[in-house]
């Protein structure tokens, strides 16, 4: 059963949520509906008192939710209460509050989304573009990052050519690319952002992408220039086509006197752009870069 976790935003809020490819349904995070729903402090309380007022009710909606692996604050994957949509919808109707009829369309749109992307792929592209625009980054820096996704798509169906298996042979690729590139394997590259199960590329800046899109590129197309027959010839291939943009950024470095891969990541620059705009919107002036 091949799941997919993903964060769903509504009104800057973020919903967990795990789309279900053999079932073909979304589940979501109980606890995140409520925070969502009732700006309570303490949701897991509200859920705790909830639960068991609905089973003492006898609500069957309580007794089918099911309990899936989700990022916790933390960053650790945590089983968390998960309702399908149609679940959610029967829950809503016991939370008294004001966002629970945006919030049941915004929920319908979203269940009907993923169906219209299995139509048409090109969908999902849009979709994925307007989550980060309401995440809070900046165009130019999606662009990249969708980029950055075709070309890793494109780099992972090479490797599944040369008849490489996602997993361990993908991962150790990955490092081996990361390593050559960035002189940093995935592990020490996320280390030095301060990241846990956060994805790396989300919290790279536009030039590290830039970078890393170049060796996966180069590693894809010298794969289909040489056809490396075995797992360790791939191994030789991924270390060129980092090699190709490691050049690049010693180049690169060389003319700018400046790190190009370093600690900023995503909740810092976001952060950051976030308090200068209240800082702008309390004074009406803005912050010196």
């Amino acid at each position: 059963m091949e799941k997919q976790n993903e964060i769903k935003v509504f009104e800057d809020k973020k919903v967990r949520s795990l789309w279900d490819e053999e079932q073909e349904k979304w589940y979501f995070s109980i606890v995140d509906v409520i925070s969502v729903l009732t700006d309570s402090p303490n949701p897991q309380v509200y859920w705790r008192v909830l639960k068991k007022r609905l089973k003492d009710e006898g609500n069957e909606t309580v007794t089918n939710c099911n309990a899936l692996k989700m990022e916790a604050p933390d960053g650790k994957m945590r089983l968390t209460d998960v309702a399908d949509t149609e679940q959610l919808f029967r829950l809503i109707q016991s939370i008294p509050s004001p966002k629970a009829e945006p919030f049941k369309v915004w929920l319908a749109q979203v269940a009907s989304e993923r169906l219209d992307e299995m139509q048409d792929p090109e969908l999902s592209i849009d979709r994925a573009l307007q989550q980060y625009l309401n995440l809070g980054y900046s165009e130019n820096w999606i662009n990249q990052r969708l980029k950055s996704i075709e070309i890793r798509k494109e780099l992972t169906n090479e490797w599944k050519k040369r008849g490489l298996k996602e997993g361990v042979h993908f991962a150790t690729l990955t490092d081996i690319i990361t390593k050559a590139w960035s002189d940093k394997t995935t592990k020490e590259y996320k280390i030095l952002k301060g990241l846990k199960k956060e994805n790396l590329r989300d919290n790279m800046t536009n030039t590290e992408l830039i970078l890393n899109m170049l060796a996966e590129a180069s590693v894809k197309d010298i794969s289909e220039a040489v056809k490396p027959g075995t797992f360790d010839e791939s191994k030789v291939v991924a270390k060129q086509g980092g090699n190709v943009a490691k050049v690049a950024l010693s180049e690169l470095e060389s003319k700018t006197g400046k790190k190009v891969v370093t600690s900023l990541n995503a909740k810092n620059l976001l952060g950051q752009k976030k308090a200068e705009k209240e800082f702008e919107k309390k004074t009406g002036v803005k912050k010196k870069k």
